[in-house]
């Protein structure tokens, strides 16, 4: 598969799903907030299914135009170098920081956002620029840093409507998921 090819498929696979957390949201606010039940509520196992879909419903249309931009541009360079390492890496990402926020959030708060995947994404491509030991994953972390590296404040704790749980483990989720799909020398 060519450079093009992966870029071209990267790009479809975000703008799809960005533009299905669009459709989501505009169902939710036709149900009046309905859909936000399906965010994560820490301590009830019998939310635990809700780590699947809480990081593609957000609270309201401010909550997602916020998430928007920085999940098309880390999304699509997470993706860009191929489909099935990204897709393993946000289950991860997804799994990690869902377990994350349902460990140490509230029991009393829905938690839901894409925020979770955009730190995700963030750590993920920190990650595989030491990972991987390649230049060109290096220079995309370093421009990662340059342009989005003010995310790193999201995981401190100074806002009761933000999730820093979600920020702190999406972001060790990406890390993680960087270092368990990181290609390996082959051994002869």
């Amino acid at each position: 598969m060519t450079h093009a090819t992966r870029a071209v498929s990267a790009a479809l696979l975000i703008g799809a799903v960005t533009a299905g957390m669009w459709v989501l949201e505009v169902f939710d606010y036709a149900l009046g907030g309905a859909l936000d039940q399906y965010g994560i509520r820490a301590w009830d196992p019998y939310e635990l299914p809700e780590i699947f879909t809480a990081p593609f419903l957000h609270g309201g249309f401010e909550h997602l135009l916020a998430n928007t931009m920085p999940f098309l541009v880390l999304g699509f360079l997470a993706a860009a170098r191929g489909i099935g390492r990204f897709l393993l890496a946000s289950l991860i990402i997804i799994v990690v920081g869902g377990l994350g926020v349902w460990f140490t959030g509230s029991p009393t708060v829905d938690t839901l956002g894409s925020s979770i995947l955009i730190f995700g994404f963030f750590g993920y491509l920190l990650g595989r620029g030491v990972f991987e030991r390649s230049l060109l994953d290096l220079v995309i972390a370093l421009g990662v840093v340059l342009v989005y590296g003010g995310l790193i404040y999201g995981i401190i704790p100074t806002d009761t409507m933000i999730s820093w749980q979600g920020h702190l483990f999406g972001l060790i989720g990406g890390v993680y998921a960087s270092f368990v799909l990181r290609r390996r020398p082959e051994l002869y």
